[in-house]
């Protein structure tokens, strides 16, 4: 041991495992360390990987031999009493799939082990007591969820100091499957709620490999429904499922069911996404702002109107408190569903001449491109917290885009008559809507995703 060596990181050839060199300070009554030290090991790189159980192995004997298991769970392994040589192998799906690293670990010698990397070891001293924290709660059910590798596989070829034939060790590491038997660990999945919308839609074709549920497989207003799925097996949640029914959400049945969608089922997502470590994608809206300021950014105070705005801010605020987070912040969605343009490119191929709103101010967003931003958050692992997500160009009005339309699909744009909100809404029962939703969009624009522009995107759209 090394009692006078700095807390640094070290990398190894598998990715993810990470050796740490811990001071431990002696005198003639021993030893101290800080074993986990979370700040300080962050700092130095260490995932912030939330340990839930420590455990410690004690082992009587010199050639004590364990594993080779590889969890579903991320490990910090250290050693209290004596000496191992340690040996990992990758057993996750991917190019690293195989690939073996051994050191020897005392008490200054630290190592992160992450998620389906196989671990195992063999003491070099008696009496060694091997420490490791997990960051899952171990129970019987969870050892079907392990992959196991044969100790003697001679295709990994650890040279281990002493033979297997002369160790102490159990005769079941000895009849795992082989390398070449073993079907990869895969990598934790994406869970898509409110999947059948316009944004689940798109965000389904660009995460293929998702598990994506609709409200008839998953009800996000049910809490039952959130004890049924194994939310160990993800790393990432997005909620694209909202109550949208602007209008409807003034009336009390509306009120009700907008509070249980946008806020209470916000918060059960909350919930389970920080108990797992996930990283929670929820998608926000323009309506949190009252639209008295020429343009918004992420930073600007929620001013919400009407109810459904309301909700959507009270959701902004429970998401806000998951440690990973993204809030994406849309306006005017257009994609796979009923939505304003298709209705105007209906009515300009009816021959019918709407009177359309002018004094609200915006940009359209397209669903494809509002997923394409979210996959490159999570992609780039771009720093968490809200991010505006629009098309970009000019700003327009709902009578612009009425116009473009209409001009896209062969109409005349003059047959669009532009009128006031107050004009257009006279003697309904309305929520108030915000008349500025212009999204400032340099943060985004900041980790390298820029999204197209509104009326090209428009074009495409219509073609």
């Amino acid at each position: 041991m090394q009692a006078d060596k700095p807390l640094a990181m070290r990398t190894t050839p598998i990715p993810g495992v990470l050796i740490f060199d811990i001071p431990v300070f002696g005198d003639s009554r021993g030893w101290f360390k800080e074993n986990w030290q979370r700040a300080k090991m962050l700092a130095a790189g260490l995932p912030d990987f939330g340990p839930v159980q420590n455990s410690i192995s004690f082992n009587e004997s010199v050639g004590t031999t364990r594993g080779i298991h590889a969890e579903p769970w991320d490990k910090f392994i250290s050693i209290g009493h004596g000496r191992v040589f340690g040996a990992w192998v990758d057993l996750r799906e991917g190019d690293s799939f195989g690939a073996v690293f051994t050191a020897e670990l005392d008490p200054s010698v630290a190592i992160f082990i992450p998620r389906g990397v196989g671990n195992s070891f063999q003491t070099l001293e008696p009496q060694t007591t091997y420490t490791y924290l997990v960051n899952e709660h171990w129970n019987a059910e969870s050892q079907s969820l392990y992959t196991f590798l044969n100790l003697a596989d001679e295709t990994v070829a650890i040279d281990w100091p002493i033979p297997l034939s002369e160790s102490e060790l159990s005769q079941k590491d000895l009849n795992h499957p082989r390398l070449s038997e073993i079907a990869p660990m895969p990598s934790k999945k994406t869970l898509i709620l409110g999947a059948n919308g316009q944004v689940g839609r798109a965000l389904r074709e660009l995460f293929p490999d998702a598990d994506a549920f609709g409200h008839a497989e998953f009800d996000i207003t049910n809490p039952s429904d959130y004890d049924t799925v194994e939310w160990t097996l993800y790393d990432t949640l997005i909620n694209a499922a909202a109550y949208t029914a602007v209008d409807e959400a003034e009336t009390l049945d509306g009120r009700r069911r907008a509070w249980a969608t946008n806020v209470t089922a916000t918060s059960q997502m909350a919930r389970v996404a920080t108990a797992n470590r996930l990283t929670l994608v929820h998608i926000s809206t323009d309506y949190v702002f009252d639209g008295e300021l020429e343009s918004h950014g992420e930073d600007e105070p929620h001013t919400p109107l009407g109810v459904y705005a309301q909700s959507k801010a009270a959701a902004d605020s429970i998401v806000a408190t998951v440690p990973r987070h993204y809030i994406v912040r849309t306006s005017w969605v257009v994609g796979d569903g009923a939505n304003f343009v298709r209705t105007m490119a209906s009515l300009a191929q009816r021959g019918i001449n709407p009177s359309v709103v002018e004094d609200q101010v915006g940009r359209l967003s397209f669903a494809d491109d509002i997923a394409e931003g979210i996959h490159h958050l999570l992609a780039s692992k771009s720093p968490y917290g809200v991010y505006n997500l629009t098309n970009e160009g000019e700003t327009v009005t709902w009578a612009d885009i009425a116009r473009d339309v209409f001009s896209l699909t062969g109409a005349d744009p003059d047959r669009v008559t532009g009128v006031t909100t107050a004009e257009y809404f006279a003697g309904k029962a309305i929520a108030p809507r915000p008349l500025n939703s212009v999204l400032v969009l340099d943060k985004i624009r900041a980790t390298g995703f820029v999204p197209r522009d509104a009326k090209e995107a428009l074009r495409e759209y219509l073609a």
